[in-house]
Parts: C-alpha cells; structure tokens; sequence
C-alpha cells in the first residue's frame, strides 16, 4: 500500500509541475484565437503575467448597438467609442457598419479580416490587426479555432462590410485570457478585406 501511495504522491507531484509550466507559459496568440490554434508569425509574444481579477458587473440599462460608436473609412484603422452609463446586453451583438457588396462568409469559408478589439469595462483598445499591417487570415469560419463570437458573430458578413461584434464572456473567454479579465466583454470591429468559399 505504501508503494501505491508514494507512486501517486510523485505522479501528482509530477503532473502539478508539469501544469504550472504550461500555465505560465507566454501567450503568442491573438485574443481572438482559442487554446489550440496555430498563430500568425507576425503576432508578438506576451509577457508572463498573474491572471487579472474578474470584472465587476456594470450598472444601468443595456446599451444599445447604436450606443458603441464607430469612427474611419473602410480601408483604415477605425476607432471605437465604448458607451458609458450602460450594460453590455445579453448574448452576442452583431450590427453591419458597412455593409459590404462581395461574396458573404458562410460556415466554412475563408476570410482575411482586419479587426479592432476593445474591453468593455475600462474601455480601452487592446490590439488591433492593423497595427501589424496585415490582415488575420482565417479559415472555415463556423468551426474556426477562435472564440465563439467570431464562429457566430461573422456568419453573413460580405467581403467589404464592417461589422460590429459586441461579445458576451461565455462567448469570448469566461475565465479571461492574458490581460483580459473574467467575465469581461470584447467589443470588435471587424473588416472583412477578402472572402472565399
């Protein structure tokens, strides 16, 4: 029995270590992009850094789409004004800036999407595509490796449209990723630059 228990002792032991070292590993992932995603070369590698304490509920009626306002002209980095006085409504927002006249993205296509990601609660820009020149690149959309605001969220969205994703925590990342809080709510604005199947 002693033996029994010593090896369990050191495989937990083992396991326990093996866990904090993935867990605190750098991120080189984009905020959109789940756990088991391959990463664009182009994105910056993040500093280790203790979890963020979750987000506390914000107060008032919900906002409204026309509330989170929206400034640039397509082909540029737009800016994005997060409302104040308000709370995120439930589920998943989505409200077409520009519509956009080319093929529409449906489950399993192919797009390269310029975005703009901002937090609710402080308001503030966390990334943005633009910043690195490139569009994102992603493909088979509906089942993608990145959050579920984007496999629902960009669903109809036409090649040339600018979208605006108002994404609930369950649908983003509900125990935070990086900087990005529990329980936070991701505000995107989303290009779609080029689309295909």
């Amino acid at each position: 029995m002693r033996t029994v228990g010593r090896t369990a002792l050191i495989l937990v032991t083992l396991l326990s270590a093996g866990l904090s070292t993935v867990a605190c590993t750098a991120s080189d992932r984009p905020s959109t992009l789940t756990s088991g995603a391959s990463t664009p070369a182009a994105q910056p590698s993040a500093s280790p850094e203790a979890q963020p304490s979750a987000v506390s509920p914000a107060s008032g009626p919900p906002c409204s789409p026309d509330d989170f306002k929206v400034e640039g002209a397509l082909g540029s980095k737009p800016t994005i004004t997060v409302p104040s006085g308000c709370k995120p409504q439930d589920g998943l927002v989505v409200k077409d800036v520009e519509p956009g006249t080319g093929p529409e993205i449906k489950q399993g296509s192919t797009a390269s999407l310029h975005y703009v990601l901002a937090t609710f609660s402080d308001r503030q820009t966390r990334e943005a595509s633009w910043d690195s020149g490139k569009p994102f690149d992603l493909e088979n959309i509906g089942q993608a490796a990145v959050i579920d605001g984007w496999n629902e969220g960009l669903i109809g969205l036409k090649q040339g449209g600018r979208r605006l994703l108002v994404v609930p925590s369950d649908k983003g990342y509900p125990q935070g990723q990086g900087s990005i809080p529990p329980g936070e709510t991701l505000v995107f604005v989303i290009d779609a630059v080029q689309v295909s199947g």
